[in-house]
């Protein structure tokens, strides 16, 4: 995608830009959270696509503090970006999953950054209650927060077979508590496409259900084995087969299609670890699928919410 191309979905880059003016970039940092569906109180195996680090770089276990990624992560970012506008993504686990006290702490922790303009917590809708959703919504009063829930599917059939440990219900109750408790807080879904069981229709169920709760946002991300963890022993035996680059442009394409135009697009496809990276190797070059979503939505001659005026009529 070259520069002067204008964007057919409403990307956070840009949104972020409207709101403050320049540009903000997300600042990722590991705070050394754990999960409900590692540690036992759901379960000990995790979801099958999940490693021992949760998305995270494990920073804090090498004894990185919040404060020093933070002020690692500033310096990088200004040299790749000039950005001098930050907004603190706490990301590896579930980032709400200790007691309010600890969440504060490293919250406060955060924001003591005059250019930090807010959080974005990456964590589970089953580790939020009214007690930590309501610190949020103090932080909200003059930060951006967002909260990033992961349904990952809208399929509780899949959800079981992946090990998620809750159900789309469990999402919808989340989502209905962060709008009364906290409704400054903007509201960001988890989707992953390929996974097992599921065909193109069922996935794009995933895109009527947030349209039809109104969240803010959406993050989607394609379904790669990471070495070591379930999801790779099913694909070594064969029982699970990787979604071709060709499908997941299409189904992308289609997913935005019946999103509200306002949604915030956060993140179109994954950012795989290369020594990680079991299969496929195509979402190594994340440029080259961005373009192809780009292309494939100004061949259609369509953009985000083309669709979502008359997808009931589908």
């Amino acid at each position: 995608m070259n520069s002067t191309q204008a964007k057919r979905y409403t990307d956070l880059n840009s949104h972020l830009k409207e709101r403050f003016g320049k540009r903000v970039q997300k600042l990722t940092v590991d705070a050394g959270f754990t999960c409900p569906n590692r540690d036992g109180h759901t379960s000990t195996g995790g979801c099958i696509f999940c490693n021992e680090k949760g998305s995270g770089n494990g920073a804090y276990q090498l004894g990185i503090s919040v404060t020093e990624q933070i002020q690692q992560g500033r310096l990088a970012l200004f040299k790749r970006y000039k950005a001098k506008l930050f907004l603190v993504y706490f990301q590896a686990y579930s980032n709400t999953y200790a007691p309010v006290k600890r969440l504060k702490t490293l919250y406060d922790e955060a924001l003591a950054f005059d250019d930090v303009v807010g959080l974005a917590i990456g964590t589970r809708p089953d580790c939020v209650d009214e007690e930590k959703l309501a610190l949020l919504d103090a932080y909200s009063q003059e930060k951006l927060v967002w909260i990033e829930y992961g349904l990952q599917s809208a399929h509780d059939t899949t959800l079981a077979a992946i090990n998620r440990g809750h159900d789309v219900a469990c999402f919808k109750e989340a989502v209905a508590l962060t709008r009364k408790i906290a409704p400054n807080v903007k509201i960001c879904a988890h989707i992953i496409l390929g996974l097992p069981g599921e065909d193109r229709e069922m996935m794009l169920e995933g895109a009527r259900l947030l349209a039809d709760l109104g969240v803010d946002g959406i993050k989607l991300h394609l379904l790669y084995v990471v070495k070591g963890t379930a999801l790779d022993c099913l694909y070594l035996d064969g029982t699970y087969t990787c979604m071709e680059e060709d499908d997941y442009v299409e189904t992308v394409c289609d997913f935005l299609e019946l999103l509200p135009p306002e949604m915030v697009i956060q993140r179109l496809t994954g950012d795989p670890h290369r020594d990680e990276l079991r299969a496929p190797q195509w979402p190594l070059k994340k440029g080259t699928t961005l373009k192809r979503i780009q292309d494939t939505l100004e061949t259609r001659g369509t953009v985000q919410g083309s669709r979502f005026m008359n997808r009931s009529q589908e």
